[in-house]
């Protein structure tokens, strides 16, 4: 089952005990990570979980570092963040040793991160992180994954992941041809990257997969 509900009873059994825990949401661009994400942080609030979230967004290399490597046409790739730094990150929440750890934003207007964006305070005792690398089987990200009580797998129906995918582009300042270009140029490798990554996972969850009474939490933001 993997509806809201039994996923925010998942979520809230992987902080029992009073340790800090961290779990990941992996998937495809607009396959619905930060809706889940969202979903799982308003529902674990509303019984008294202390929880944050905490995405990869925020360790895109900005552009200039990106113009300097050459990757400026690649952004979004798994070359393209700094992911060492997000693994560091991940440990010291982990740690809870501070009593608030600041995380980077990402600012989808400008297309930047943004640093000391997203206070993590000590008594979250679940810590929901989402990106589309999380699984995959490199050092950098090994070294992500490390962190991680479990990684869930979302995914959506292909035609739909690419019109949501070009619909967010066009929302942020792309013209409809250059959204389209990307979504299924640069996008779309990344995608399949992500896509090999699949059997790794923990659980898989069916994107608009949910049980009577629950908030859908696919189609609520692209």
């Amino acid at each position: 089952m993997t509806g809201l509900t039994a996923l925010v009873d998942r979520a809230r059994a992987l902080a029992d005990g009073g340790r800090r825990a961290v779990l990941g949401i992996a998937g495809a661009p607009a396959a619905g990570k930060t809706t889940l994400a969202h979903e799982l942080v308003r529902a674990l609030t509303a019984t008294g979980v202390p929880v944050a979230h905490v995405p990869m967004d925020g360790f895109h290399l900005a552009d200039a570092e990106l113009e300097r490597l050459g990757l400026r046409d690649r952004k979004g790739a798994p070359e393209t963040f700094d992911a060492f730094g997000y693994a560091a990150l991940l440990r010291r929440i982990r740690e809870g040793a501070d009593e608030v750890v600041y995380a980077p934003g990402f600012d989808r207007v400008i297309e930047q991160p943004i640093a000391g964006a997203i206070p993590v305070t000590r008594d979250a005792r679940l810590i929901v992180t989402e990106g589309n690398y999380l699984l995959v089987d490199e050092p950098r990200w090994r070294a992500v994954r490390a962190q991680l009580d479990e990684v869930w797998y979302v995914e959506l129906d292909q035609e739909e992941r690419l019109r949501r995918l070009v619909d967010r582009h066009v929302h942020f300042g792309k013209a409809p041809d250059a959204a389209v270009a990307w979504a299924t140029g640069t996008d779309e490798r990344n995608a399949e990257v992500i896509l090999a990554t699949r059997a790794r996972a923990d659980l898989i969850v069916p994107a608009f997969e949910r049980q009577p009474g629950d908030r859908p939490f696919g189609g609520v933001r692209p």
